[in-house]
């Protein structure tokens, strides 16, 4: 990425760090009296300043031995990890209210006192990022992260910190971040092609530019961290998707970006990762996997929502301005947003956000991803806007689900047919069982079941794609994915998608299915949050919006079943779903199945705003 010899010569004669990087002509204050009295800001200080009066109300919780040991005895993460991250947004806040009302002696105390206890901390790794391994030494996401975030606050707030303060800052951070980084390793984030390397990487690179003169340490931490990047890099194909999903698009590319603007803001522009074209690429992922609003195409571990991280988007926007579209600020992250309370966006929000930015909805657009092996289509009518996407890829991605088929079609605001997206991390969400997980497994998927048989987990299990077209009446998109299955009989499946864009679109999904001998049961599994219900002649799904969706089958051919369901997302929360499953009734050496999805608005005319309450019934 960096020759080795230019490196080192650059870093010979680097920029002071210091918190001038951060502000327009290097003013602190100034730039901290506009965010505190200006409408722009307005959103962003009522929500910090909420925030302050919460945390003013109580104590510093305590991470105590009971709840680190928790993962260990039942594989539980989430007990631990909301005092954590409470005690993170507690920092954070403390920090960005210091900054904003810098006059207030009585944020002080509670400054000092938060910093002080997160160097008090037994470790900044999580007990799930431990298992079994030393804790002295060890450095996860969570550890580099928390190690960036008291580099940073160091810079920023300088003598306004008692030098006691500053001195244990620098030291833990020593202790916990340069010293194993550079003596203990390698370690096994440092070669992933996923968020960790450069979430972890990144933040140390990071670290260092803030914290270290220039010197063979210096040039060493930057050495291994661009090592580190470069196999980020490699994990995206030139189409620069995220196949783990925009929320670890920012995440991990975030990351990725804020080290990189450090280093060339550091090196004065001497070494500048935004020139590799890959990078440009992997910028402009977010515009093409939002279907409408805050919804995503979430495959993999993603929620379906994701409000914007608009500092982000408007960096980003600021080194490509052809290129990057701005969404509006109605679908900016909040401050309370990220529930791990990561200072580095949180802060960037905030000194990279630009109220001149031009905004705009998410343009309609397809977008064929061939590495990802993803389509996505926004389409737009007088009706409203509409999405679908559909996957290919394999059954061995960085957060994998078995989903080679699966698709996502919307209308409004409602996914009626849908990924579930992330559930709950606990050990065994990562451990052998992870595909017994609904949201996981093929079985909370939109794709077949064949002769009781799920998609299976592996490279080995991949689809092979047969046509990706994007036309202005249509999109149609083709695969092969009987190697999923790994049954022996199974000669081939083939599954093929018409996306319709009609004033009120539809789609069209057809699967055809060669066997060497006759198979005993074959089911399509559609997967939904919205309750089907029977019709006349199809199943209707009602979306709250007034929006609803048509399926129409031949109902001689496929015996339809509905299921209601539940599973733990996320953030532990019991979350209905619905399956439908279409049984064929007569099987043979080759069958074919089709449905259609037919969009449909409950209200009285195209220009009437959708209604739950229909008056009529538009197609």
């Amino acid at each position: 990425m960096v020759g080795k010899e230019k490196l080192r010569s650059v870093m010979e004669r680097l920029e002071p760090a210091g918190h001038g990087f951060y502000y327009p002509d290097g003013d602190q204050d100034a730039f901290w009296r506009i965010v505190r009295t200006t409408s722009d800001y307005a959103d962003f200080v009522s929500e910090i300043r909420r925030e302050g009066e919460r945390l003013s109300a109580t104590p510093i919780p305590e991470l105590t031995y009971a709840l680190f040991t928790l993962f260990e005895k039942q594989g539980s993460r989430l007990e631990y990890e909301r005092v954590y991250f409470e005690r993170r947004r507690r920092l954070n806040t403390f920090v960005l209210l210091s900054l904003l009302e810098s006059e207030r002696d009585e944020l002080r105390s509670g400054l000092h006192e938060i910093i002080w206890a997160v160097c008090n901390e037994y470790t900044w790794c999580l007990p799930a990022h431990l298992q079994g391994r030393k804790v002295r030494g060890a450095i996860d996401l969570f550890a580099a992260e928390t190690g960036f975030a008291l580099s940073e606050i160091a810079v920023l707030l300088g003598q306004r910190l008692p030098a006691r303060l500053r001195d244990r800052m620098a030291e833990e951070v020593e202790q916990r971040l340069f010293r194993p980084f550079l003596e203990n390793g390698p370690f096994g984030w440092e070669t992933a092609k996923h968020n960790w390397s450069a979430v972890c990487a990144g933040s140390i690179g990071a670290a260092a530019l803030l914290m270290l003169d220039p010197s063979d340490r210096l040039t060493a931490v930057i050495s291994k961290a661009l090592d580190s990047m470069a196999y980020f890099l490699d994990g995206f194909g030139d189409d620069g998707a995220c196949t783990e999903g925009i929320g670890y698009w920012n995440y991990g590319f975030g990351f990725f970006v804020y080290f990189a603007d450090l280093l060339k803001r550091r090196t004065g522009g001497a070494i500048d990762l935004f020139r590799l074209e890959k990078v440009r690429s992997i910028a402009l992922f977010q515009q093409k996997c939002y279907l409408n609003g805050d919804a995503v195409v979430n495959f993999s571990d993603s929620p379906l929502r994701v409000p914007v991280q608009l500092g982000l988007t408007h960096y980003l926007a600021g080194l490509y301005p052809e290129d990057m579209d701005v969404p509006p600020s109605s679908l900016r992250a909040a401050y309370t947003e990220d529930h791990c309370s990561r200072w580095a966006p949180a802060f960037r929000n905030l000194i990279w956000y630009d109220a001149g930015k031009r905004e705009t909805a998410w343009r309609a657009a397809d977008y064929y991803l061939p590495d990802a092996e993803w389509i996505v289509s926004r389409h737009h009518s007088e009706y409203g806007r509409f999405g679908f996407a559909a996957k290919g890829g394999h059954n061995d991605e960085p957060h994998n689900h078995n989903d080679i088929g699966q698709f996502i079609l919307l209308a409004g605001g409602t996914p009626f047919i849908t990924d579930l997206g992330a559930g709950e991390y606990t050990a065994e969400y990562f451990g052998p069982g992870r595909y017994d997980f609904d949201c996981n497994g093929s079985q909370g998927h939109t794709v077949p079941i064949l002769d009781g048989r799920l998609q299976a987990a592996g490279r080995d299990s991949a689809a092979r794609i047969l046509e990706a077209s994007l036309g202005k009446d249509e999109v149609r998109f083709k695969l092969e994915f009987g190697s999923a299955y790994r049954l022996g009989h199974l000669a081939s499946a083939v599954r093929q998608f018409v996306w319709r864009k009609a004033e009120l679109p539809s789609l069209e999904l057809t699967d055809e299915f060669k066997f060497t001998s006759v198979p005993e049961r074959i089911v399509e599994r559609l997967a939904t949050a919205v309750p089907p219900e029977p019709g006349e002649g199809c199943i209707l799904l009602r979306g709250e919006d007034g929006y609803a969706v048509k399926i129409v089958c031949d109902r001689d051919e496929l015996e339809p079943v509905f299921t209601s369901r539940t599973f733990t997302d996320h953030f532990g929360r019991e979350t209905p779903w619905y399956t439908i499953d279409f049984s064929l009734r007569r099987k043979a050496l080759f069958n074919r199945i089709a449905l259609r999805f037919d969009t449909v608005v409950l209200t009285a005319s195209p220009s009437s705003s959708p209604s739950s309450s229909p008056s009529s019934e538009s197609r």
